[in-house]
């Protein structure tokens, strides 16, 4: 039961994190935001997995952080939609371009984190 209030906690401050960057004033049809917050997330995964196996973590920490926080602030179905949107408008390259760069980055995201934390 207890990792449900860890998960819950976690998913809570990320998704508040998500809003707060939403918030900041973008004007462009490119999803960039969406973009930053994944790799941001990959980055914060990948240190969180490196840094739970370095230091020991507790299933409840790992639980709040990797499966709470990162669940909650990163943006998958946001970042499907977007995608879809794009090529629906018939704005190919810049749709093929947002995946590439999301998934990419978002690979190199987790590697540098894991990096980070040693």
């Amino acid at each position: 039961m207890t990792g449900f209030i860890f998960v819950g906690f976690g998913g809570a401050l990320g998704a508040m994190l998500r809003y707060a960057i939403s918030l900041v004033p973008y004007k462009n049809t490119f999803p960039m935001p969406t973009l930053i917050i994944n790799i941001i997330g990959a980055l914060l995964i990948g240190y969180i997995t490196g840094l739970a196996v370095k230091k020991n973590l507790s299933s409840d920490v790992i639980l709040f952080l990797k499966t709470g926080l990162c669940g909650g602030f990163t943006t998958f179905s946001t970042f499907s939609l977007e995608a879809y949107n794009l090529f629906q408008s018939g704005s190919y390259a810049c749709a093929v371009l947002y995946l590439l760069l999301s998934v990419i980055g978002c690979i190199i995201g987790v590697w540098c984190g894991m990096l980070i934390a040693g």
